[in-house]
């Protein structure tokens, strides 16, 4: 009679031993987390005279995760001209913009999370560096003060080792005086919008 018993109970205890392994924690950042940026676009606006632009964009980005709601990213994203139909003076509309180098390091606050889901608003200071392109006046490589504003959404996987982000930023550039008539001599705002793979290093 007892052995009809215990073999219930141990069949009940397995079944919830086995469902409760198999439960995984709801997918999530790591503390450290690496975003590959394979594809995106930086868009500079028009504004006084100097002309707006599109440069295509890939770079990566590492944030330290402080606690599930904040964290703290350094990201570099390079900015590669393309013909823009550029309406400068009296230049070739296929004359290409210059290259554009940008660096940042910003906030990252999780705002609300939906399953493996998590949105976020961004953001930070950082440098824009303009390369050398003679055929629109720019001669050297120029600097520029950078703040950046904006946020995205993140996708984790079940395994939370991976997943997709997308993220877009505001910029906004100080004038530099002796910056080329093409850019930089008044304030000057770009959008940048990218689409990335997240790699957690550490769960």
């Amino acid at each position: 009679m007892k052995q009809w018993i215990a073999l219930p109970i141990a069949a009940v205890l397995l079944v919830g031993a086995d469902r409760a392994y198999a439960q995984e924690p709801t997918p999530g950042p790591g503390v450290l987390e690496a975003t590959i940026i394979p594809g995106g676009v930086g868009f500079v606006t028009s504004k006084n005279g100097e002309p707006s632009f599109g440069n295509y964009g890939l770079g990566t980005a590492i944030t330290y995760n402080i606690n599930r709601f904040i964290g703290i990213e350094g990201d570099v994203a390079a900015m590669i001209s393309t013909s823009s139909g550029l309406q400068f003076g009296d230049l070739n509309s296929h004359v290409k913009a210059p290259n554009f180098l940008n660096y940042n390091a910003s906030a990252i606050v999780t705002a609300a999370r939906f399953g493996p889901s998590a949105v976020y608003a961004a953001g930070g200071i950082g440098g824009l560096t303009m390369f050398e392109r003679k055929d629109v006046g720019v001669t050297d490589d120029t600097n520029f003060l950078v703040g950046n504003v904006g946020g995205g959404i993140k996708w984790y996987a079940p395994n939370s080792r991976w997943g997709l982000r997308g993220d877009y930023r505001f910029l906004a550039t100080r004038s530099n005086d002796s910056a080329p008539a093409f850019f930089g001599q008044s304030n000057r705002y770009a959008h940048r919008l990218y689409a990335g793979v997240i790699v957690n290093t550490t769960r």
